[in-house]
C-alpha cells in the first residue's frame, strides 16, 4: 500500500476443512499459522504465501500438490487459557528446528475494516497467488464476509520462523488484529 511492503502472521485453527473430501472432524480441523505478504497483478489484489505450517499432513500434501502453496507439517498445538489463545508450532527445517509459539487476544469490540483503509488492505483479501513447479503464475479467487476485526494485544514468546525465511521483521508489530472468523469458500486455481 503507497509503495510499503507489509508482512502478515496469521496464526488460528482452521475448521470445517471440506474440499476435496467431505466434512471429517479429525481431518477437517487444525491449527495453522501463515506467514503473508501482499501482491497486485494486472491491478488484482492479493496475497502470497511465504509460509504456512498446519498441523495436518493430507492438508500440506493436498495443498502443495494441487495449489502450489508452500505448506509445511508442523507439530501445533493451539489452546486457550485465562482469556488468551496460545498457539505453538515446530517443525523440522534444513538447519534444525522451526519454531513459532505466540499468545494473543482481542481487547476491543468487534468492527468491519473501513474500505480504503489500511486495516480493509490487510484484511479484505479475495485472491491469492502461487506459482507452479515450472514457474507458471496462478491464482484462487475466495469469498467470505467481511473479517470482524478486533484490536489486539500479542505476545512473541518464541520464534525462528523469520530467520528461516530470511525476514528481519525488527521491532514490535505495528497493526494486531483478532477475529472470531468467518466461513471462507475458495474456488478453482486458474492461470494468472
Amino acid at each position: 500500500m503507497n509503495g510499503v511492503g507489509w508482512i502478515g502472521v496469521v496464526p488460528f485453527r482452521m475448521s470445517g476443512t471440506r474440499r476435496p473430501f467431505p466434512y471429517v472432524p479429525f481431518l477437517s480441523s487444525f491449527p495453522e499459522v501463515n506467514v503473508r505478504t501482499y501482491v497486485e497483478k494486472d491491478g488484482k489484489p492479493g496475497v502470497w504465501f511465504l509460509s504456512l505450517d498446519a498441523d495436518s499432513s493430507l492438508t500440506v500434501w493436498l495443498a502443495r500438490r494441487y495449489f502450489h502453496l508452500p505448506y509445511h507439517k508442523a507439530t501445533m498445538r493451539i489452546f486457550h487459557r485465562d482469556g488468551w489463545t496460545h498457539l505453538r508450532s515446530e517443525r523440522a527445517g534444513r538447519s534444525g528446528t522451526i519454531s513459532f509459539s505466540c499468545r494473543y487476544r482481542p481487547v476491543s469490540e468487534s468492527r468491519e475494516a473501513e474500505p480504503g483503509t489500511l486495516d480493509s488492505f490487510l484484511a479484505e483479501n479475495y485472491r491469492l497467488f502461487s506459482t507452479d513447479p515450472a514457474g507458471r503464475l496462478h491464482s484462487i479467487d475466495v469469498h467470505h464476509a467481511p473479517w470482524p476485526l478486533q484490536r489486539a494485544e500479542a505476545d512473541l514468546e518464541a520464534e525462528s520462523l523469520f530467520g528461516a525465511l530470511r525476514l528481519d521483521i525488527g521491532g514490535a508489530p505495528s497493526h494486531l488484529h483478532y477475529s472470531r472468523g468467518v466461513d471462507v469458500v475458495a474456488w478453482h486455481i486458474e492461470p494468472a
